[in-house]
């Protein structure tokens, strides 16, 4: 069964049965079930919402079952066809419409698609609004439009030219300094929409592109997650060119991991902590990122006289503790940026053009910009429980058993010891409490894990 219904919005592998995998009738019952809720919470006639998706090989049809589903609820519809999430997310506001869709299954393999839902900010509706839709998707409760009253439908192709030149508007990027630098940047889109995107936001700021895996077909030519064990061709290829710079996305383009000049990556935590340091250098102000993101944020914020807080996991929980805390930056250790200064969401274009201004202000090369951040190093392990035990117990058990220490109950159980930290976390599918750690080396990290697995085998 892969089909899976949250709070967030639907995914699941293309074909197979109703219910059990993304057919053609559970994008429709889905699509149908948030047109609805939007007419049920919007009090005016004439809805409009942006659609848009990645480059993967069902999105074309998705697409048409989504854009044919709203016109029969007499929802107008604007096409941006390949686009991004953040695309998608500036064009919502931009264009004053109701709402947006994005079909995307992010970083997932090939077979997968997701329906992805926003409100009129742009932005992932909330948990309490998605449990509304998914309670509509059950109810089947749709009243479909007569044909006089079939919604609209309209394709727009400005949209990149909209968003890179927000981008490029903004006070914090310094185009005139990236240009003088005539960067060589060498790109991996894993044959997703950031082949398109990237490039041009990279031309307008003057830099020279090494394309690599940028023919937006769909098909992905490694895992599409940009992890260090994913990415062999990008490092071989930015050593070859000798270039200054390796930018790597993921199919819907919101995460960012970069590679120093030397093939070496420059770590997926460290996207966010080397924008942070440039932004808060010249404002100070709040950082914000979630528990499980690496506490290299934190030194980063306080050695500029700024504050650091963290939120649950969660895009919509970062957004949430960044509008409280009026936040300059924040994101989440995966490499997602999010620069409210431009809107409320994870976005890769915005957090190059910020990284490449930092990197040609501070005259260094990208593995000496690294070298000057505190070193973390984070494990992640999991331990499986049988069905019958209280996974909230066990969390609860340890929350008092390190209650000594700085611990938050936020989300999950958070440790913060003087030197590392560990954070647990349970699935929401199945037995399992994941493990995050952090310490001063790999070594520290495992070890850490390994303790915490064997005072929870001592505590059941």
């Amino acid at each position: 069964m892969s089909l899976i219904k949250s709070i967030s919005g639907i995914r699941g592998t293309i074909g197979g049965k109703v219910n059990d995998n993304l057919t053609p009738l559970d994008v429709v019952k889905f699509a149908s079930a948030f047109g609805t809720w939007l007419q049920n919470n919007k009090n005016k006639k004439d809805l409009t919402l942006i659609i848009g998706r990645d480059a993967r090989i069902s999105g074309s049809m998705v697409n048409s079952l989504v854009t044919a589903t709203l016109q029969g609820l007499g929802i107008n519809v604007i096409d941006l066809g390949l686009s991004t999430t953040p695309t998608v997310e500036i064009m919502v506001p931009e264009l004053k419409a109701d709402g947006g869709i994005i079909l995307t299954a992010s970083h997932n393999p090939k077979q997968w698609n997701a329906l992805k839902l926003l409100n009129e900010k742009g932005e992932f509706i909330t948990g309490e609004n998605g449990a509304e839709v998914l309670a509509l998707a059950e109810s089947e409760d749709f009243n479909y439009a007569e044909v006089d009253d079939l919604g609209k439908y309209e394709t727009r192709d400005d949209a990149f030219d909209i968003h890179i030149q927000q981008i490029l508007d903004l006070p914090m990027v310094d185009v005139e300094a990236i240009k003088a630098k005539n960067f060589k940047v060498v790109l991996d889109a894993v044959n997703s929409t950031g082949g398109i995107a990237i490039p041009m936001l990279l031309d307008k700021l003057g830099c020279e592109t090494v394309k690599l895996y940028c023919e937006p077909n769909g098909q992905f030519p490694h895992n599409p997650e940009p992890l260090k064990e994913h990415l062999g061709d990008i490092c071989e290829l930015i050593k070859k060119e000798g270039a200054d710079v390796g930018v790597v996305v993921d199919p819907d383009v919101d995460r960012l991991a970069l590679i120093d000049e030397k093939g070496e990556m420059f770590g997926e935590e460290y996207t966010l902590v080397a924008v942070a340091d440039y932004l808060l250098k010249n404002k100070n102000g709040v950082a914000i990122s979630n528990l499980s993101s690496s506490r290299a944020l934190r030194d980063v914020a306080q050695s500029h006289n700024s504050e650091y807080f963290a939120s649950a996991v969660g895009e919509v929980n970062v957004v949430t503790l960044m509008k409280e805390k009026n936040a300059v930056i924040g994101g989440e250790g995966n490499g997602g940026i999010i620069y409210p200064e431009l809107h409320y969401g994870r976005d890769s274009l915005v957090g190059v053009a910020l990284f490449l201004t930092h990197l040609a202000k501070e005259n260094k090369t990208v593995s000496e910009l690294r070298a000057g951040y505190p070193s973390y190093f984070m494990g992640k392990k999991k331990i499986e429980l049988t069905p019958e035990i209280n996974v909230d117990g066990i969390l609860s058990k340890m929350e008092k058993e390190y209650q000594n220490e700085n611990v938050s109950t936020i989300d999950g159980v958070k440790i913060d010891f003087e030197n590392n930290w560990v954070h647990l976390r349970k699935s929401n599918t199945e037995p399992i409490i994941r493990i995050y750690t952090e310490a001063k080396s790999q070594e520290e990290a495992d070890k850490l894990g390994d303790d915490i697995i064997a005072k929870i085998k001592s505590l059941i």
